[in-house]
């Protein structure tokens, strides 16, 4: 048998064609391997299906690329490198979002003032323009006073609101406060101070002070809106449920902190009727004010300074308001 490309030489004594026989097995070789290549390609196609690998993997081994954004579903899109996909098996649970608290003032709006701001000492320019509290003109804040070591009233009164807002959410209570610390230099005014409890349509509004008489006075008390009808000053409605208000704080703070009525005011009962305050006279809101004590008194101030004391005259001004509401 050759093994070269020439063509074998004729047959002896034939006439046929010398290039027959080469065509022959020529023709036998092609048809074999046309028959062989589908064989192969349905064995290429099982091992790539069984190895994992797609069309599109590297024939030099490379691992297969990984599927599209869009193929992924919206936890696997959204996925960190490194992270486990949403909606995993082995995924951490989502932490729970805690629920507003519920109670007997759920659906109440309460407004709680803290009394002057640690910032009028250094804005007496600002604070000393007049405003129109409906019966006179009157400077739009004060000061407020100080123990003798120096603690200030703003600063007392910022405390027990902060914790009063604390006590009353957590009896349901939407509670809104007429500044926090820093977010103002000075102030507000009065008028915005009543402004703000009235655009609230709050059901109680309480502004919290301490009073800054001489010594030897001691104890709280609760102011009340007189029946004022005068400019943009009309108490006529909220006289009554003002003195509701300010009659259930007196009794549940005097009982939470041990603290007794004012000895200088209000005749032992711990109420004082006003008309000269604008936050009450501006008021269309049920509202009062308390002077939880006496800042000028050693006894009161000891008091005053301490914070477990600040958090018994939060809960009693909250256990008031949480009578008056219904709760």
């Amino acid at each position: 048998m050759r093994y070269d490309d020439s063509p074998p030489p004729p047959e002896s004594g034939s006439s046929a064609n010398p290039d027959r026989h080469w065509f022959t097995r020529r023709s036998t070789l092609v048809v074999g391997i046309a028959a062989l290549a589908p064989a192969c390609l349905a064995g290429w196609v099982l091992t790539q299906a069984l190895s994992g690998a797609g069309p599109d993997a590297s024939r030099s081994g490379a691992a297969p690329q990984p599927a599209s954004h869009s193929s992924l579903s919206p936890g696997q899109r959204d996925a960190k490198p490194g992270s486990t996909p949403s909606g995993s098996p082995d995924a951490p649970a989502a932490a729970p979002v805690p629920a507003p608290a519920k109670g007997p003032l759920t659906g109440k709006t309460v407004v709680v003032d803290p009394g002057h701001n640690t910032g009028n000492f250094r804005h007496t320019g600002e604070i000393d323009q007049q405003v129109d509290v409906g019966t006179h003109r009157k400077e739009c804040d004060t000061t407020g006073t100080t123990t003798n070591s120096g603690y200030m009233e703003a600063e007392f009164t910022m405390d027990v609101s902060k914790r009063l807002r604390t006590a009353l959410e957590a009896q349901g209570a939407k509670v809104v406060l007429t500044h926090e610390t820093g977010d103002r230099a000075w102030g507000p005014c009065i008028t915005e101070r009543a402004r703000i409890g009235n655009e609230a349509n709050a059901d109680a509004v309480v502004s919290v002070h301490a009073d800054g008489v001489s010594a030897g006075n001691r104890g709280f008390h609760v102011i009340l809106p007189a029946k004022v009808k005068s400019g943009a000053a009309d108490t006529t409605k909220i006289v009554g449920p003002s003195r509701d208000l300010g009659e259930r704080i007196a009794g549940n703070f005097a009982r939470t902190t041990g603290s007794a009525p004012a000895n200088y005011l209000g005749g032992g009962t711990g109420l004082v009727v006003r008309d000269d305050l604008g936050g009450l006279n501006l008021s269309t809101r049920p509202k009062v004010f308390i002077e939880c004590g006496n800042m000028r008194d050693a006894k009161d101030a000891a008091q005053l300074t301490s914070p477990q004391w600040r958090q018994k005259a939060a809960q009693g001004i909250a256990d008031g308001i949480v009578g008056f509401l219904g709760g």
